[in-house]
C-alpha cells in the first residue's frame, strides 16, 4: 500500500509539513555521531554481532528537536538509532528523518509520519510521548509499516509497540552523586528542573528516585522541583535552574528536560549538576558530575532486527519482539549513569555508585522498596547497610511498608502521582 501512494499526495504532504514548521523530510544529511557516549564499562551496550542487512530495508524516525543536537534527548535517540543501524550493517546515511516536530500538534506529527512512510520507511520510530495518538492512528492506516513509540503506552498486537526503560534506577545513582556533593558542600538544598511532576508517572518516578538516591547519601537533603510544563524549552530550562539557585540557594542542580541548559547555569553560578539523557560533562566540564543516561541503541538494535526478521510482513513485528511493550533497565545495559567527572564529584562517589549499581543489577534490591540504603567507605571499600523503613510520600502516607518489595512496574510506568518525603515543588 505504501509503495503505491500517489506522487501528488506526497507533494501535498511535504508542503503541509513545511507550513507546520517541520524539519528536513529527506534522508539524514549527517551531523551526528554514531559513537555511544555512555559508560563503556556497563553490560549490554554491544547488543549482538553485526548481521547482514537487506539492501532495501529502510528505517525512519520522527524527532522532537534537531537531529544535529549535540546533547540531550533527541541527540541520544539519534545516536542510538545510528549506532544500531551500523551494528546491523545498515548505512546511517539512509536514515529517513523528520525532526523539530512538536509533540502537542497531532496534525504536524501525522504529516511527519506520512512523509517518512512515503519515502519508503519500513519501520518508524516516534520518540516523544505526545506522538502517541498519531502513531496509533497511523499504525492502523499503514498496516504494512512497523511503528514503535518511545515513552508511551499504546500498542497493538501486530505492527505497533511501545518502549521505555527503568530510568529511575539510573536516576537513583545520579541522586547518590548529588547527595554526596551536597554533603561535601555543606549545602543540603538540591534543585531539580522538571518538565512535569506528578502529572506524569515518568517524571514523578524520576524525581522520586533521584531524591531517594540523594537521601541515601545525605539524609538531610531536600529536593526542590521547578517544573516548566514542557519536555524541552532551552529558555525555560535556563530560567528554572537560575530560579532554583536564586530562591533556594541550591548547590546542585539536576533535571528532567531535554537540553544541557540547567548544567550550564549551574556551572556559571559556581554550582554543580547531574544531567539527563546524555553525558553533559562536555557542555559543563567544571559543573557536571554525572547524568542518568539511555543506551537507546540497546533497544533500537533489537527492534530493527525484529523488523528485518519480519521479511516484509509487518504484522509479525510484535510477535518477534516477544510482546508489544519493551521495558528494561540497568541489568540489560539500557540505562545507566554516565562516567563520574572526578573533577567535580565528591570523594568516593564512583565507588558508592558502582556498589549500588551491582546491587540493583543482581536483583537483590530495587529503588521503591521498604528498604533504605546507607553507605560507609573505608579505604575505598564500600559497605552498604540495608535498613527496613517505610517508604512514605511527602504527605506522610505509607507507600510501601518497612521491608516490603518495590512498587509494581505498572505504578512506576503509569500511575505514580505522588512525591516522596523530602521533595518540595516550588
Amino acid at each position: 500500500m505504501k509503495k503505491i501512494l500517489a506522487l501528488a499526495l506526497a507533494a501535498a504532504m511535504s508542503l503541509s509539513l513545511a507550513a507546520c514548521g517541520g524539519g528536513n523530510g529527506g534522508n539524514n544529511p549527517g551531523g551526528s555521531s554514531a559513537n555511544n557516549p555512555g559508560s563503556a564499562s556497563q553490560p549490554g551496550t554491544d547488543v549482538s554481532t553485526p548481521v547482514d542487512s537487506k539492501s532495501d530495508f529502510k528505517v525512519g524516525a520522527v524527532y522532537i528537536t534537531s537531529q544535529n543536537d549535540t546533547a540531550g534527548y533527541t541527540f541520544q535517540h539519534h545516536n542510538g538509532i545510528t549506532t544500531a543501524m551500523k551494528a546491523l550493517g545498515l548505512d546511517p546515511a539512509d536514515l529517513i528523518v523528520v525532526d523539530n516536530v512538536p509533540d502537542n500538534d497531532d496534525t504536524a506529527v501525522a504529516t511527519a509520519i506520512d512523509t517518512v512512510v512515503n519515502q519508503g520507511a519500513d519501520i518508524v520510530f516516534g520518540i516523544s510521548f505526545g506522538y502517541i495518538n498519531a502513531m496509533n492512528d497511523k499504525a492502523a492506516e499503514y498496516s504494512d509499516v512497523i511503528f514503535s513509540h518511545g515513552t508511551g503506552y499504546m500498542a497493538n498486537d501486530t505492527n505497533f509497540n511501545n518502549y521505555f526503560g527503568r530510568i529511575y534506577q539510573a536516576r537513583y545513582l545520579a541522586g547518590i552523586a548529588a547527595g554526596l556533593k551536597a554533603k561535601e558542600l555543606g549545602n543540603n538544598n538540591i534543585g531539580y528542573v522538571a518538565a512535569y511532576n506528578t502529572e506524569y508517572a515518568e517524571t514523578c518516578s524520576g524525581i522520586n528516585a533521584f531524591a531517594l538516591g540523594a537521601q541515601s547519601a545525605n539524609p538531610d537533603v531536600k529536593v526542590y522541583v521547578n517544573k516548566i510544563n514542557t519536555w524541552g524549552d532551552e529558555t525555560l530550562e535556563r530560567q528554572a535552574a537560575q530560579a532554583l539557585i536564586d530562591t533556594y540557594n541550591c548547590g546542585v542542580i539536576s533535571q528532567h528536560c531535554d537540553s544541557a541548559q540547567p548544567q550550564l547555569v549551574a556551572q556559571e553560578n559556581g554550582a554543580f549538576g547531574c544531567g539527563y539523557n546524555s553525558d553533559m560533562t562536555e557542555q559543563a566540564p567544571n559543573g557536571h558530575i554525572t547524568a542518568a543516561i539511555w543506551h537507546w541503541n540497546v533497544y533500537y538494535q533489537t527492534a530493527i532486527q525484529a523488523a528485518m526478521d519480519c521479511n516484509g510482513d509487518a504484522s509479525k513485528f510484535v510477535e518477534n519482539m516477544g510482546g508489544n511493550a519493551y521495558y528494561a533497565g540497568l541489568a540489560e545495559g539500557f540505562v545507566d549513569a554516565s562516567p563520574v567527572n572526578e573533577k567535580t564529584a565528591a570523594p568516593d562517589t564512583k565507588a558508592v555508585m558502582d556498589a549500588v549499581r551491582e546491587l540493583i543489577v543482581s536483583g537483590d534490591w530495587d529503588v521503591f522498596s521498604g528498604v533504605k540504603l546507607s553507605y560507609t567507605v573505608t579505604d575505598g571499600k564500600v559497605e552498604i547497610t540495608k535498613t527496613n523503613a517505610d517508604l512514605v510520600d511527602n504527605a506522610g502516607n505509607v507507600i510501601v511498608a518497612a521491608g516490603g518489595p518495590s512498587v509494581d512496574d505498572g505504578v512506576i510506568k503509569g500511575s505514580m502521582n505522588y512525591n516522596v518525603a523530602g521533595v518540595v515543588e516550588g
